[in-house]
């Protein structure tokens, strides 16, 4: 069991825990929650290093134990020829030659003891680690993870989202006591998320998991811990189960708090009046009588019900154009666009973006899109600098046709991969949310009339990621973007542009989603899922009138879907 008990910690500038304690049982897969900048992976590397911090409390029984830990970016060297299987396969090889060089020189060695504890050693973490049967747990890895036909590919000729997953599989092949992982699904397509799901599900030991992404918490987790305002909760139950007893809570304690807020107004009158009366009556009895009064409204507004956990994180993003464009205008236009490196990556693409369109470039990873979006951001780039591009006709050898935008376009670019953000000081404090929040509002305080975004919603918690689908879907403006979020594109997208084959295939967001259901996901599910959302939206809504009554009926309509989504997931 790892025990963290009354651990409070603080940076100069800001306190990140104070008085927080929680347990996690052998053999759970945990999801550690929270609004981006509240110390996850802090708290995450205070467990890992402790002695790297100063802080008050206790963090027990990690002692001796094997810790796995998958990072939240991992180097894909692309110019690795090792194969997927040799790459996983390499730390069994070595183990298993040490062992048996050590056992050769056994035979000749004086220092006999020395090298048969070495050799027992070597010989115990090899069978801990099932290492006879690794090319098995390998293969069987793969195939969970619908990767068994990349196994003989040389890394540096798989996807990042792939070789994320192997990153994965191979600390699961490590078998260690816990195993922790940052953000493992960032990037991740439509069949490497599911892949994941499979890895967490069919993993039999302790695991905690950073993440924000809304189709993996609802299926792979028996355990949740949300960080908010310097308090850690538990919950032991799936994130829907989660989701549910904090409404049912909020619902409790907002009648509560009724009651309170009905007993503090009744008290302050009261203190009033006599605040009143002794300005006109000077009498002691009076006095002891008013300071007796303001004592007891003191202690009720002491002890009136908080709730750090229960409010849902408010994120103001609005994004007003200057200048709309007209609806019908055409902001962006690709002509017969191509890419080639040494084989064709993208050939005779087509498609255009009207003046309040959303439209999301979805595909496999590997597959081009983030070739093309960033060929596009290029010429936006060129564009906003007044440079001469022959009508976005493409001088670099790699590229074919052209890319043009409207004359009256503003253009606003959301980038992964400014430097500016990752290297200076105020971006190394910040967390991954964080820095793409602090993008999303310098593009937006431009007021653009067109919006170019790489992965708008990763690393944001998921209050911000519903908020900035919201404040897109009310934007006045065209909005072009790639994104592996499911949620986002079904929310957000008007069209969708399905890179494959070497080129895109345009479809509706309902002819996506159903493509969708078909190949990736469980429809039922998620049909479910979008009936559950509109009813939590409902009874929020309720809560807000003090309707307490209609809030209770939709929370027992809300228990009966979570029953039926828990059961199929």
């Amino acid at each position: 069991m790892i025990k963290v008990e009354n651990l409070s910690y603080s940076f100069p500038e800001k306190e990140l825990y104070k008085d927080v304690s929680f347990e996690i049982e052998e053999g759970m897969h945990c999801a550690f929650i929270g609004s981006n900048g509240t110390g996850k992976t802090t708290l995450i590397d205070m467990m890992l290093n402790p002695d790297k911090y100063l802080y008050d409390g206790k963090i027990t029984g990690l002692e001796g134990k094997r810790i796995g830990y998958v990072k939240q970016f991992e180097v894909h060297d692309k110019a690795c020829k090792t194969t997927v299987f040799d790459y996983l396969n390499e730390y069994f090889v070595k183990l298993l030659k040490e062992t048996e060089d050590t056992c050769a020189m056994m035979t000749e060695a004086e220092n006999m003891d020395e090298l048969f504890e070495k050799y027992q050693n070597l010989l115990d973490e090899y069978l801990a680690l099932d290492g006879e049967h690794s090319s098995t747990n390998i293969y069987k890895a793969l195939k969970d993870a619908d990767l068994f036909e990349k196994c003989d590919l040389p890394i540096k000729d798989i996807s990042g989202g792939e070789f994320k997953l192997v990153q994965v599989i191979k600390a699961m092949l490590m078998k260690t006591d816990l195993l922790i992982m940052d953000e493992p699904d960032v990037f991740l397509d439509f069949k490497n998320l599911n892949g994941l799901v499979e890895l967490i599900k069919t993993y039999p030991k302790t695991m905690l998991v950073i993440t924000h992404n809304r189709f993996l918490l609802n299926h792979c987790f028996n355990q949740i811990l949300q960080i908010e305002n310097c308090e850690v909760q538990q919950f032991v139950g799936n994130f829907i189960e989660y989701n549910l007893m904090r409404l049912e809570t909020k619902l409790e304690n907002r009648q509560i708090e009724k009651q309170q807020d009905e007993e503090i107004e009744k008290n302050e009158q009261m203190v009033k009046k006599l605040r009143a009366t002794a300005t006109v009556i000077d009498s002691a009895s009076r006095g002891r009588q008013l300071k007796a009064r303001v004592s007891y409204l003191e202690r009720l507004k002491m002890n009136k019900i908080k709730s750090p956990f229960l409010e849902t994180p408010v994120y103001d993003i609005q994004i007003e154009p200057s200048e709309s464009l007209e609806e019908d205008e055409v902001a962006i236009k690709v002509s017969d666009f191509g890419v080639a490196f040494e084989e064709t990556l993208l050939e005779k693409v087509d498609f255009d973006i009207k003046g309040e369109e959303k439209v999301a470039i979805v595909g496999a990873n590997g597959t081009g899109k983030t070739t093309l979006l960033s060929r596009i951001m290029e010429v936006a780039n060129q564009k906003s600098k007044n440079i001469e591009s022959k009508n976005g006709e493409n001088s670099n050898k790699n590229f074919d046709g052209s890319i043009e935008f409207s004359p009256n376009a503003m253009i606003s670019i959301l980038s992964q991969t400014r430097d500016d953000l990752q290297e200076s000081e105020d971006a190394k404090k910040m967390s991954g949310g964080e820095k793409n929040m602090s993008q999303v509002k310098e593009v937006t305080s431009k007021k653009p009339n067109v919006l170019i975004l790489d992965e708008p919603t990763s690393h944001l918690d998921i209050y911000a990621q519903e908020s900035l689908e919201k404040a897109l879907k009310e934007y006045n403006g065209a909005v072009l973007f790639v994104s592996h979020d499911f949620y986002t594109i079904a929310t957000l997208a008007d069209r969708v542009l399905l890179v494959e084959n070497n080129s895109i295939r345009q479809m509706s967001n309902r002819a996506f989603r159903k493509m969708i259901y078909s190949k990736h996901f469980n429809k039922d599910y998620l049909l479910l899922e979008q009936k559950k959302k509109e009813v939590e939206r409902r009874i929020e809504q309720h809560l807000l009138k003090d309707e307490f009554s209609k809030a209770q009926k939709l929370c027992d309509e809300l228990e009966d879907i979570t029953a039926e989504m828990t059961e199929i997931r």
